[in-house]
C-alpha cells in the first residue's frame, strides 16, 4: 500500500464526516433517515464519543476515507465503513486492527459485532478473513436478521 494512510481518533467535530462516509457505501447502504430510525443521529453519535465509545478515522493526504466506532461498555464494534473508491487498499484492516487493539488494551477478552447475514457481502468475508467467528443470527429488535460475529483475544495471539 504505497499511500500515506494516517489514523486518528475522531472528535465531536468529525461527526458529520462519519455520516458522510457511512452514507457513501454501496453494500449495506442506509440513508440518513434509515440510520436515524435506529436512533443514530449526529447528536447521539456526539454523545457516544463523550462516553466510553471511541471512533477512528483513516485519512489519505487529509481526506477522510474510512472509520470505525466501538463501545467498551457494550464490547462491540458499532460500525466500520470505507468509502467505495478506497476499498481493497487495507483501510478496513487498519481500522479493525486499531479497534481490536483498543479493546485488548482495556482488558476486554471477547468482542462482537453485527453485519448483514449475507455471505456474499464483502464485509461478511472480511470479518471471517480476520478470524471473526459467525455465531448466529439476531432474532429480534432493530437488528433482527443480522449475523453476530465474535472475536476472542486469544484467537489473536500468535
Amino acid at each position: 500500500m504505497g499511500e500515506n494512510l494516517t489514523i486518528r481518533i475522531a472528535q465531536k467535530d468529525d461527526v458529520e464526516t462519519l455520516f458522510e462516509i457511512r452514507t457513501s457505501v454501496t453494500e449495506n447502504y442506509q440513508s440518513r433517515e434509515e440510520i436515524a430510525e435506529l436512533g443514530i443521529t449526529p447528536e447521539s453519535v456526539a454523545e457516544m464519543l463523550a462516553t466510553d465509545c471511541c471512533a477512528w478515522i483513516v485519512e489519505i493526504e487529509g481526506q477522510p476515507i474510512g472509520f470505525s466506532i466501538a463501545s467498551a461498555t457494550e464490547k462491540t464494534i458499532f460500525g466500520l465503513f470505507v468509502r467505495p473508491d478506497f476499498e481493497g487498499r487495507g483501510v478496513g484492516r487498519t481500522l479493525m486492527q486499531t479497534t481490536e487493539n483498543w479493546f485488548w488494551s482495556k482488558g476486554i477478552d471477547e468482542i462482537w459485532l453485527l453485519t448483514g447475514n449475507e455471505p456474499s457481502f464483502r464485509a461478511y468475508g472480511f470479518y471471517e478473513h480476520l478470524n471473526w467467528i459467525p455465531v448466529g443470527v439476531e432474532s429480534d429488535g432493530d437488528f433482527a436478521g443480522e449475523m453476530k460475529f465474535i472475536k476472542k483475544r486469544s484467537n489473536n495471539l500468535a
